[in-house]
């Protein structure tokens, strides 16, 4: 079993300022298995609104909290926000947290039990498998992620259930060994083909809640990404290996 004494928390902010101080609270609150401390490392990816000023007055406000703080000068993307984050990750395993309200911090130790009991390297939160809550929202958008699963899942020959999920928790070494590409949503397919060819690794699902927002609310992804998904479960699991 690989040591697991840091999670490192990557947080993409665009234009969240209304509401990234309530994460950082959840993230705050939440006390992880067997003591592991918490790295928060947060990309603004060159926000409009006051996503800056209120993670820095968030920062030196909470002192005891460790959190690094980068910024994009030039709008690059959700997946280009997480490339940053990731190389700047420190801790034994590195998890994937949405700057937004739709997933929530305390299951973080559910997706750390596997780590523990000495069974996975990469943890998947599932959004089909259960959890506490599911805010029922777009019909269209579920099927359309179940249908991209299952194009990456037969491309890959994994069996996940949720593919698009935010949540996914990662062995550092190893995604910092992954050369990624994608600058925007399709960060998920290409990051779940690569993963799949590491050699060895074990890769493990649990079930999650989720909250999600509609359009009004700040929701970003739209039909144009679920294109540019498919395009990349080709792309990445036949042109690009």
């Amino acid at each position: 079993m690989h040591p697991f004494n840091k999670l490192s928390i990557v947080i993409p902010a665009y234009n969240e300022g209304p509401t990234i101080h309530l994460i950082l609270d959840r993230i705050a609150e939440v006390k992880l298995l067997n003591d592991i401390q918490k790295e928060i490392i947060i990309v603004n990816d060159c926000s409009k609104d006051n996503t800056e000023e209120a993670i820095l007055k968030y920062k030196a406000d909470n002192p005891g909290l460790n959190i690094q703080y980068y910024k994009h000068e030039v709008n690059q993307g959700k997946g280009a926000a997480l490339h940053t984050g990731i190389k700047k990750a420190t801790g034994d395993y590195t998890v994937i947290q949405d700057a937004d309200l739709e997933y929530d911090p305390e299951e973080f130790n559910d997706l750390i039990k596997p780590i523990l009991k000495g069974h996975a390297d990469v943890v998947f939160g599932s959004r089909f498998l259960g959890g506490n809550a599911h805010r029922i929202l777009f019909f269209w958008h579920s099927l359309g992620n179940k249908m991209l699963t299952m194009a990456s899942n037969m491309f890959t020959n994994l069996n996940l259930t949720d593919m698009e999920t935010c949540y996914k928790l990662f062995r550092t070494p190893v995604i910092q060994n992954i050369e990624l590409k994608e600058k925007r949503f399709g960060f998920e397919p290409e990051v779940t083909a690569k993963i799949a060819r590491v050699k060895d690794v074990r890769i493990y699902e649990v079930g999650i809640s989720y909250y999600g927002r509609t359009y009004a609310e700040g929701k970003k992804i739209n039909w144009k990404d679920g294109f540019r998904a498919i395009y990349c479960i080709i792309k990445y699991n036949i042109f690009s290996r």
